[in-house]
């Protein structure tokens, strides 16, 4: 079914949106999947802010190169359905990595990570990296463990030097008291 030209300007502006509000895309060749498995895979994606959507090879290529965002030709070749990543990445890797298990024909082409074009093995490692929570927390136990030994190493100092006060005044005090005959 051939498409106007106001509807191709129209798809334009979309996928430029999409592009613009997201971190990443991922791009899938979705051949051999029913509907039902496209929206299954549709709704898992929600859950971590990615939309999944079919697109138009030649559209996408021009909203591409408004946004000058880098895309091998050979990924937007044959039918493409694209993940628009708004939140993490890997997240919406992982998702993918899942659902496509069991499905022959289903494949990741490729993708975007802010400017940079991934390959689909690259796409794969994303979706084995830890959640973004733990590596915060990973990064930021990194950068406090310092903190703590400084801390450890002052109080340690201080308490020992409370120590040598304490000694010193119950050994004043033993002096000063009356001594039984």
């Amino acid at each position: 079914m051939a498409i106007t030209k106001e509807q191709k300007v129209e798809r334009i502006e979309q996928y430029l949106r999409n592009l613009q509000g997201s971190q990443g895309l991922i791009l899938t060749d979705y051949r051999g999947l029913r509907v039902a498995e496209v929206e299954e895979l549709r709704r898992s994606l929600r859950g971590a802010q990615a939309t999944y959507q079919v697109v138009k090879n030649t559209l996408l290529e021009r909203a591409l190169q408004q946004m000058g965002l880098p895309m091998p030709a050979e990924w937007l070749e044959g039918p493409v359905a694209v993940a628009f990543c708004h939140g993490d990445v890997p997240a919406a890797a992982k998702i993918i990595q899942d659902f496509a298990k069991g499905k022959e024909r289903f494949a990741v082409k490729g993708g975007l990570v802010g400017a940079t074009p991934i390959t689909a093995d690259q796409v794969m490692s994303l979706a084995n990296l830890p959640p973004k929570e733990v590596l915060l927390a990973k990064v930021l136990g990194t950068i406090n463990a310092p903190a703590s030994q400084v801390a450890g190493v002052v109080t340690s100092g201080i308490r020992q030097v409370l120590n040598v006060l304490q000694a010193y005044v119950d050994k004043l005090e033993g002096k000063s008291a009356p001594q039984a005959a």
